[in-house]
């Protein structure tokens, strides 16, 4: 699928929070992995309100907090530091998240997503899904009216980067997202290589609000693509995907198609070789 020296970096942005990021970044990482790339998701959230910890629990990998600051990483070493995430019927892949005691001191994890991809090029992945936390609209304002570059447009101007665009579909998700999307097109944003995803809260036919939002969203976006309700997810989570819906998993693999025909559309296929990134500081503990 990607050449050994490509590197697809695909950051999951959302327009709030309870967007169905977190699950969206996994089944996309998943089917990735599935069509051949060596794949990892940065846990770019605090410990504390970040689900892929119990996600990952119960392996010896190091984690984040494996990382020295202050000395050159290894490839061994971040490889090491990484979980692997297990999946039915579909190879494993990789997963950079802070796993230590609930009790542990919190790390003081790099706020540039620059660092984020230093550290996956040391790691040598293929496929980099960085898992986000911040709010885009509040980040796009924010940064604005400081007069700096915010997280959502560092994210986005990494080199060959496919930002997903997640929100819940319902009224005020497609709302939110409207929104996230107006500030993004503002501030001179690519949607053209931006892939909407709207996450079903219940079963059934999506509201008339959605769908009608979904059609105006289309022609802004690169792609939309609507993630199906699945029972399972809610009340277990991802630790387990051998009991998920068949649809749930055609519709990661129809997102993880939209993402790669926007790069293919943004920069050729094959996807043009990697830069090496600048020397940046990686994990900070202080």
């Amino acid at each position: 699928m990607l050449s050994s020296g490509a590197r697809l970096v695909v950051p999951v942005i959302a327009a709030t929070g309870g967007s169905g990021r977190s699950t969206v970044a996994d089944l996309l990482a998943g089917h990735l992995a599935a069509a051949g790339a060596s794949t990892v998701v940065l846990d770019t959230a605090p410990r504390l309100s970040s689900p892929w910890p119990s996600w990952t629990a119960g392996q010896y990998a190091g984690g984040l907090g494996a990382l020295p600051p202050d000395r050159p990483l290894t490839r061994s070493q971040v490889q090491r530091a990484a979980a692997l995430r297990p999946g039915a019927d579909r190879p494993g892949w990789q997963v950079l998240t802070d796993g230590r005691d609930w009790h542990s001191p919190p790390l003081a994890l790099p706020h540039a997503p620059a660092a984020w991809l230093q550290l996956a090029a040391i790691g040598g992945w293929q496929c980099v899904v960085a898992d986000t936390p911040h709010p885009v609209a509040h980040d796009i304002l924010e940064s604005r009216c400081a007069g700096q570059a915010g997280r959502t447009r560092s994210w986005c101007e990494l080199p060959y980067a496919v930002p997903v665009l997640c929100a819940s579909a319902t009224a005020s998700g497609i709302q939110a997202l409207q929104q996230a999307v107006m500030a993004m097109h503002a501030d001179g944003m690519p949607l053209q290589r931006t892939v909407a995803v709207l996450v079903a809260q219940a079963d059934g036919r999506l509201p008339a609000v959605v769908r009608a939002g979904a059609t105006m969203l289309s022609a802004r976006t690169a792609a939309v693509v609507h993630f199906p309700h699945d029972p399972h997810i809610r009340a277990h989570g991802l630790r387990t995907v051998s009991r998920l819906r068949s649809r749930t998993q055609q519709a990661a693999g129809l997102l993880g198609q939209e993402v790669l025909a926007a790069a293919g559309a943004s920069w050729g296929t094959p996807l043009p070789d990697a830069p090496r990134p600048a020397p940046l500081a990686v994990v900070s503990h202080s």
